[in-house]
């Protein structure tokens, strides 16, 4: 029995340990992208990337919230136009900041439910041999529960980006 609660002792001891570590080591910066080459012109993935329309025709985490509804404001393509999303325990929206045609989108990612948050997201493209090359990234701040998750933050985010990324060159590539 002794053993045992040294054991729980010890695990207990080294999650702590791990959270301070954590909180005092982890910048509050956080930033991921991942990038795919498709062989498409940028025209055509643009099409994807370029509008709040296409990017919910392959965005892996709207497909993730259960019972998912989406209202646009605008045509989802020029600044300012935005997508409100409400499920069953999430909620945010999303709004386009900047663009540069064929190039580059960058929006703001505002998160309601289940935790408030912003984030910026910059989706770029640019030529890479006979394809475009996109790169999708995202910067926010994490506060210390955040930071403490970030090493599975960045591996959903890889699972989350890849999976994306591989669906708009699915949908580039017709």
């Amino acid at each position: 029995m002794k053993t045992l609660l040294k054991i729980i002792g010890i695990i207990v001891l080294l999650i702590v340990v791990y959270a301070l570590v954590a909180v005092l080591a982890f910048s509050k910066e956080y930033h991921y992208e991942k990038s795919v080459v498709i062989n498409a012109p940028k025209e055509k993935v643009w099409q994807y990337v370029g509008s709040l329309k296409g990017y919910n025709m392959w965005d892996p985490f709207s497909k993730e919230i259960k019972n998912i509804s989406i209202t646009y404001s605008g045509d989802g393509d020029k600044i300012g136009d935005s997508y409100h999303w409400k499920g069953d325990d999430n909620e945010g929206e999303q709004t386009i900041t900047g663009m540069m045609p064929n190039e580059k989108m960058m929006t703001n990612l505002r998160f309601i439910q289940p935790f408030e948050g912003n984030a910026k997201v910059v989706f770029t493209l640019t030529p890479e041999g006979n394809g475009t090359k996109v790169t999708w990234a995202i910067d926010n701040e994490l506060n210390n529960m955040m930071k403490i998750m970030k090493p599975m933050m960045n591996s959903n985010m890889d699972k989350m980006f890849g999976q994306g990324l591989e669906d708009l060159k699915k949908l580039s590539e017709k």
